[in-house]
């Protein structure tokens, strides 16, 4: 098994809480961060902009994804400049469809054209994949994010999807393909493994990292030493 530092696929953190951001991204090999309006919806955020503003006066020098929130496309390409214009590191994340099913296309091909550097999100077909592909600039850095993990909800495997999708994004050569909600620990082995270049890990998975490579044996001991501590806590009797 491969130790986290010989992976070839970058781990991005997922997440929207101030301090969790910033704890990820003083670490090494977190190489990016992304965030969405669910999550920061979740952390109580109120300011976008504020929001937005504020962590990246800290973060700098690593890559970061924020999204617009529009459902409509004129709006959606407003928005976008705007949070381009935030800092050189920010990726701006484009929905693949808007609520009524309209395909983002068009809007992707005019802000390449003006070297935004995209996100397009919530992607799950291999269609979508090869539709965006079309609609990137091959030479603007941008990510297309598959949502692997509520693919795996569906009771699909997402991996030959995935390594669809890899293939696929040979024809943009500056843009790079996103694992994105995995589910466990072991989709970051699984992205490597097949070539995805990111990964976006939330925290609570960040924090499996530890467990890498430990010995079975000594993990079924503590799983063992668990339970009896909780039912002796729990002072259950028969």
């Amino acid at each position: 098994m491969k130790k986290v530092e010989e992976l070839k696929v970058k781990i991005f953190a997922d997440g929207a809480d101030k301090a969790g951001m910033l704890e990820m991204y003083a670490k090494p090999y977190i190489k990016g961060l992304t965030t969405n309006p669910t999550l920061m919806n979740k952390a109580g955020i109120g300011d976008y902009r504020a929001f937005a503003k504020d962590i990246l006066s800290v973060i700098k020098d690593k890559p970061i994804s924020f999204e617009v929130f529009s459902d409509d496309f004129k709006e959606m390409e407003r928005q976008a400049l705007e949070i381009a214009a935030w800092g050189d590191n920010v990726y701006v994340k484009i929905p693949v469809t808007n609520t009524k099913r309209e395909a983002c296309y068009s809007l992707v091909k005019k802000l390449a054209a003006q070297k935004v550097k995209l996100n397009v999100t919530a992607v799950m077909t291999t269609t979508q994949v090869k539709d965006v592909v079309e609609a990137l600039d091959p030479k603007v850095p941008s990510y297309v994010s598959v949502f692997a993990g509520r693919i795996a909800d569906t009771g699909r495997d997402p991996v030959p999807l995935m390594t669809q999708a890899v293939e696929i994004l040979k024809k943009a050569p500056a843009a790079e393909l996103i694992w994105a909600s995995p589910r466990e620990l072991l989709n970051i082995f699984q992205a490597d493994a097949i070539g995805c270049q990111v990964i976006t890990v939330t925290n609570d998975i960040l924090k499996k990292l530890p467990l890498v490579g430990y010995d079975l044996s000594e993990y079924s001991l503590d799983t063992v030493k668990m339970f009896y501590k909780d039912a002796l806590a729990a002072k259950y009797k028969l």
